[in-house]
């Protein structure tokens, strides 16, 4: 803003989507006086800041992946980022690797591990023909499945299993691209539980 108080100089920006898919993503910011460019994944958005200064005075920290406790957020989320930080560089110096060789001054390290363990899954695809199957277990009274998927498709069947002794099954389907359960149950009046998100 200014000294009198009367300029608007908040500037807030907001750019991308669905970036908690567990893929690495780049993010560049540049300031020349109050031009900014903001770049995510290569794509670049021009901005300019509201106020009149043409300048910042960082006097205070800089952080980056959250706040300490301490502070004090101008935003309404609090919570810190949980996730994996590589090659941060500020103003032409590589954070990340002077505070893996413990040379940033001064500096305030909170609870930092510098690794990060990459997913060892394997993904499978299955064609309009395809199917996994896996044998059950018999006299268990837990049904647990848990699993990511993604398609383009609105409808398709997930999962399916026949309870024992032909008392009924559980399916769990794509319908008009949302989430059914259905759970059928031979022998009890009320035997069919359909469940929809």
């Amino acid at each position: 803003s200014n000294q009198l108080g009367s300029i608007y100089g908040h500037t807030s920006v907001i750019t991308g989507s669905l970036l908690d898919d567990h893929h690495w993503h780049s993010i560049i910011i540049e300031r020349h006086g109050r031009n900014i460019n903001l770049t995510l994944d290569r794509h670049m958005q021009h901005f300019r800041t509201n106020g009149e200064f043409d300048y910042l005075d960082l006097d205070y920290e800089i952080t980056f992946g959250g706040m300490p406790f301490s502070g004090k957020p101008s935003s309404n989320s609090r919570k810190n980022f949980k996730g994996c930080m590589e090659s941060i560089n500020y103003n032409g110096n590589n954070i990340t690797d002077l505070a893996k060789r413990k040379k940033l001054e001064p500096s305030n390290v909170g609870n930092l591990s510098f690794s990060c363990v990459e997913p060892h899954t394997v993904p499978v695809f299955f064609n309009a023909t395809s199917y996994l199957e896996v044998p059950g277990r018999p006299n268990q009274d837990l049904f647990s499945v848990s699993f990511l998927f993604r398609t383009w498709n609105p409808n398709g069947l997930l999962v399916f299993s026949n309870f024992a002794d032909d008392l009924g099954n559980v399916e769990i389907d794509i319908n008009e691209g949302k989430i059914s359960i259905h759970i059928n149950v031979t022998q009890v009046k009320k035997n069919r539980i359909d469940i929809s998100s």
